[in-house]
């Protein structure tokens, strides 16, 4: 064995031995083999590098979002040309119409000079990625001399090796269905997964207001079926004042506000203003945890009248009992309004329930009323959101920058709770602030770091609700 190691270094090396002085011997070492590039391997890191930072899923989702403006304005710029028509005196148009389409009109155009410059910036980066890769393959197989001992090679080979033994036993043994969820008492049948994301948007405030809450109202007045609502929290990222409406999808992504914001109060933080992140909209009244207090406000849209239900003694609030996940927690969000199908939830902690979480009804009305109570398993600190739909109660975990896991569930008919769920979500920004269900749509409406993004949740309807 010696023998062959001092062959296979002499096949390598070459000693010259050369006498300078008496006493003194001095090895001349000569590298029969070429030098590894390191200078290239650095190099074709950093093209891998930049392509994966290039490709980002914001810019994905950038292009869809700005299609969908357009589809959605499109019919609007329609129906305001028809109102305009019918308007038409003979001699003069109806202004108000008029300036209306001029309005939408100019939208227009910016939605198409901002969709041409997206088009133009992808075709751009697309072409550059396509020279990288080319330099990036080629400086990989240069370097593939250097593999003498065929390492990356043999890799090359289990792999397909293993992706052929993944897809035998897959053949062997079918996916079996996705585990089922619990029911409770959902028109859509069974909660299987979600999708998306398919809205992505900043809105007019892009970078602005970390913390907030946007969504639309299951239960809306008449001739705002279509409104969207957004809050942002403008004060320390904890407290706000105002909630501002938008009249379509589209105007949302634009930033048009119809008709702009809704004050309760002119001082921020004051007496029954916003604390948290976490509010909802339904039957035209804002529910949010009222400023400084362990109560729910209601705040009407149309009468601008502000009533108030207290919580059970011991609730945890002013960030005393917070959704967390294992590097931090979320400021202020105490008290999770949330909606369904049937109305208003609340979800909080007490002292008496040692941080789990407490589910409570609130009942519409006015004042509104404190309803049914559940008492669940599952700690609110160990929860980073949490949403209702159907009546049952998710919620999520973090479990790292790009994902988050919806992993709980309580049914509120049955008293069943799960633990394992397993349908995860795909991020856009690494925090999701808040979380709000709208039956309207079955959407899912996250406030992500200042950004508003919506997934679609997907239901498999029952053959009993068929019948």
């Amino acid at each position: 064995m010696k023998l062959h190691v001092i062959t296979y270094l002499c096949a390598l090396f070459t000693f010259t031995q050369q006498a300078e002085s008496a006493g003194k011997c001095v090895c001349e070492l000569s590298h029969s083999e070429e030098e590894f590039p390191h200078a290239k391997l650095n190099m074709a890191q950093q093209l891998a590098a930049d392509c994966n930072s290039n490709f980002t899923p914001q810019k994905m989702v950038e292009l869809d979002s700005l299609l969908l403006a357009m589809e959605r304005r499109l019919p609007q710029l329609v129906e305001d040309v028809s109102v305009l028509e019918k308007e038409d005196d003979g001699e003069l148009y109806g202004v108000l119409s008029l300036h209306i389409i001029e309005n939408e009109m100019t939208e227009m155009e910016r939605l198409i000079n901002k969709l041409n410059g997206t088009i133009l910036a992808g075709l751009q980066l697309t072409t550059n990625a396509t020279q990288q890769l080319e330099i990036l393959r080629e400086e990989m197989l240069e370097m593939e001399k250097f593999d003498t001992m065929q390492v990356v090679k043999r890799q090359q080979a289990n792999q397909r090796l293993k992706r052929d033994l993944d897809k035998c036993r897959s053949g062997l043994h079918p996916t079996p269905k996705p585990t089922e969820h619990p029911q409770g008492s959902c028109p859509h049948g069974l909660f299987l997964n979600i999708t998306g994301p398919i809205v992505y948007t900043t809105g007019e405030y892009a970078g602005s207001y970390k913390y907030g809450t946007w969504g639309r109202d299951p239960k809306p007045e008449a001739g705002k079926e279509n409104w969207y609502w957004r809050v942002m929290l403008t004060s320390s990222n904890v407290f706000s004042n105002y909630i501002r409406l938008y009249s379509s999808l589209s105007s949302l992504i634009a930033g048009v506000s119809v008709p702009g914001n809704v004050m309760i109060h002119s001082s921020n933080p004051t007496t029954n203003t916003i604390q948290g992140p976490n509010c909802v909209l339904y039957g035209g009244a804002l529910y949010y945890n009222c400023y400084n207090k362990d109560d729910v406000c209601q705040f009407n849209l149309t009468t601008k009248s502000i009533t108030s239900v207290a919580l059970p003694k011991g609730t945890r609030y002013n960030s005393k009992g917070n959704f967390c996940h294992l590097d931090d927690c979320y400021p202020y969000t105490d008290l999770d309004l949330a909606t369904d199908e049937s109305g208003v939830w609340v979800v909080y902690t007490t002292t008496q329930d040692f941080g789990y979480i407490v589910l409570s009804k609130i009942e519409d009305g006015v004042p509104p009323k404190l309803g049914q109570t559940w008492r669940t398993s599952v700690y609110k600190r160990g929860v980073t959101n949490t949403f209702v739909a159907c009546g049952i109660l998710y919620a999520t975990r973090y479990v790292n920058s790009h994902v988050e896991e919806i992993f709980y569930s309580f049914n509120t008919v049955t008293g069943q709770e799960r633990f394992n769920l397993g349908i995860f979500i795909n991020k856009m920004s690494p925090n999701i602030q808040s979380l709000n269900y709208s039956p309207v749509d079955r959407m899912l409406h996250a406030y992500s770091d200042s950004n508003m993004v919506s997934y679609k949740l997907l239901f498999e309807v029952m053959d009993d609700y068929l019948a």
